[in-house]
């Protein structure tokens, strides 16, 4: 494997096989080095794909998912990846969740909490932190906003109504919904979540303007509140 591309056969090279069959019969070592283009010295693109992949199987997320779990410090630990290939790998993480909230947004309704869950799902499943982001729509119902309220732990002590229902004021919201995620990928949620939504929730039908939702987002599944009856006002 420490050939150069031109030295393999043709049929091992991966960007004739791309051609010859198409991108879906590649490895992922063989995307990745397409992508790569290039090895380091002594080491060809798809050598060097290899090498990233075993480091992978070492870590809490073997396969391509560590790459979206990886920091830079931690890619350009692995032989043959510098700065400019480790920025290279985080941007292919970053395009692959963007490439996947792209092709969910069609879909994207505020009457279906599943399509709103698909639209956030690769954005949110891999962070190893909880994040809250509120959707705010006007009342047709079309998005104003979107906005990250926290970053941490979501608790009464990051997250308040008074916070929430200043942004939503200032953007001329007339309903909510809030997005978050666990980390640990169960989205069951916890007597906190319950505790917030339900202070949120209460706030908002004080000032006039409507929770609709709250999904939690977690590996592959989502809870939303409205779905299992949680929550009251959900659009009709």
């Amino acid at each position: 494997m420490k050939h150069t591309i031109k030295e393999l056969p043709e049929s091992e090279r991966p960007y004739e096989k791309c051609i010859r069959e198409g991108e879906s019969a590649l490895s992922d070592s063989e995307l990745l080095a397409v992508i790569l283009r290039c090895g380091t010295r002594g080491v060809s693109s798809l050598a060097l794909a290899n090498d990233i992949m075993n480091y992978m199987k070492e870590s809490s997320y073997p396969g391509l998912a560590g790459i979206l779990h990886s920091s830079l410090s931690d890619l350009r630990k692995i032989h043959g990846v510098g700065k400019v290939k480790a920025v290279q790998l985080k941007c292919i993480g970053e395009l692959s969740k963007r490439i996947s909230s792209a092709a969910a947004k069609p879909a994207l309704s505020f009457h279906h909490p599943d399509s709103i869950a698909a639209y956030y799902m690769e954005q949110l499943r891999h962070q190893e932190q909880e994040l809250m982001i509120c959707m705010m729509l006007d009342n047709q119902n079309h998005l104003l906003a979107e906005r990250l309220l926290s970053k941490g732990t979501v608790n009464a002590a990051l997250i308040t109504p008074r916070e929430i229902y200043m942004e939503a004021v200032r953007c001329h919201a007339v309903s909510l919904i809030l997005i978050h995620n666990h980390p640990g990928g169960n989205p069951a949620p916890s007597r906190n979540d319950i505790l917030i939504t339900d202070q949120i929730y209460q706030a908002g039908e004080i000032l006039g303007i409507h929770l609709l939702d709250h999904i939690i987002i977690g590996d592959h599944q989502y809870v939303s509140f409205k779905e299992q009856g949680m929550i009251s006002g959900y659009l009709e």
